[in-house]
């Protein structure tokens, strides 16, 4: 049954439903209303979860990766300088191989200060071992999650997850989202199963000291296990899609690609705003399609060369900048189209949250048409 909520509630709800039995995050803007409304379902003996209050981003993590080495199924919630605060326990949390699920309502980084959405913290941590998702809508980002919590606790992935939606985009907005009852939440999520766990009647250790000798090992595992990562999503995206209707067995999904010339490649929720576009460009005669990034680590490289194998054209919309070298997700769609002849363009766009509307999409593929690109779009160069 559709509910009419907001989105930071709707994630607050479905986190409930998969039962987290550890839970410790700190407030920021707008990540809060998750973390408030779970702390209140806590208090109300909705949820039998611990909720640790802390001092910090970092404490909140750290306490995680601890109850997660204990045995716990965990969870936490961050954004923006919030995550950079968190970035040695990312790290930590990966290496030591931790199925920790965590949600990033994107924000923006300082300085300036802004509070308001586009994807650079994420963006940040792709290299630190955890799996990212990006949620066009509220419904997505709830589904997700139980997602997630599956991928990661796959014995033969053991690593932690990011599932992004953009802040205030879509934690504050009102949509109607369905929500599995908990019961059909249990049926698709078993109890966590951990593969190890500290236990003083079977002592181990966890994120030792490595020497020179046995450091690389460590590092390749972690890389192979991201790897495995694009399977287990798929499985667990088909039999989600199985149960609910709702397929997410792809890590890439197209819009409107067919016979398309022109393709745009985006995350997150300005999905949305492009394919509202598309449909009145393909009314104009305008071949143009999408191809939305679900997964972006792993990175579906072989996924994306396929779904764009028929265009002559790519426009990246990256929401981040890699300073000095362009937007990161134009950077590795070049490269897997790297050899395909096709001509890739990179836009960075909507950076601090600036709007993006329907006119602008289209005058993005205008540059692509006249092979202008690799470059910020709407700059406003009155005040540079």
């Amino acid at each position: 049954m559709l509910e009419f909520m907001e989105g930071s509630h709707a994630v607050a709800e479905i986190v409930k439903r998969c039962r987290p039995q550890v839970i410790a995050a700190y407030p920021i803007t707008p990540q809060t209303h998750i973390v408030e409304d779970l702390a209140q379902m806590v208090a109300n003996c909705e949820i039998d979860a611990e909720y640790i209050t802390v001092e910090s981003e970092f404490s909140a993590l750290s306490a995680c990766l601890g109850a997660s080495a204990a045995g716990s199924r965990v969870y936490s919630a961050t954004t923006s300088q919030g995550l950079a605060l968190m970035f040695e326990v990312c790290f930590n949390a990966a290496g030591m191989r931790q199925p920790i699920v965590m949600t990033i309502a994107n924000r923006s980084l300082g300085a300036p200060l802004s509070i308001w959405n586009d994807q650079q913290d994420s963006i940040s941590l792709r290299d630190s071992g955890w799996l990212q998702f990006y949620a066009e809508d509220n419904q997505e980002t709830a589904d997700l999650h139980m997602i997630a919590y599956k991928v990661c606790e796959d014995h033969d992935i053991l690593l932690p997850a990011f599932v992004c939606f953009d802040g205030f985009i879509l934690t504050h907005t009102f949509e109607p989202v369905a929500l599995p009852t908990q019961e059909e939440v249990d049926a698709y999520l078993p109890a966590f199963n951990p593969y190890q766990r500290l236990d003083a009647e079977n002592p181990l250790s966890f994120g030792m000291y490595a020497t020179p000798e046995y450091y690389m090992e460590f590092r390749y595992e972690v890389d192979q296990a991201m790897q495995r990562a694009k399977q287990a999503f798929v499985k667990a995206g088909r039999e989600f899609g199985e149960q609910f209707g709702r397929d997410y067995s792809a890590l890439v999904e197209g819009y409107r690609l067919e016979n398309a010339d022109i393709a745009l490649v985006a995350m997150g929720s300005i999905c949305g705003t492009v394919k509202d576009a598309i449909d009145e460009m393909r009314e104009n005669g305008r071949k143009v399609g999408l191809l939305k990034i679900r997964a972006y680590r792993p990175f579906p490289a072989r996924e994306i060369a396929d779904a764009l194998k028929g265009v002559s054209t790519v426009a990246v919309l990256d929401k981040n900048i890699s300073l000095g070298n362009g937007g990161a997700v134009g950077t590795e769609v070049k490269s897997a189209l790297y050899g395909s002849g096709i001509s890739v363009y990179d836009y960075i766009i909507a950076l601090g949250g600036r709007d993006v509307r329907k006119k602008d999409i289209a005058a993005v593929v205008d540059l692509a048409e006249k092979g202008k690109g690799d470059m910020f779009y709407g700059l406003r160069t009155e005040v540079l």
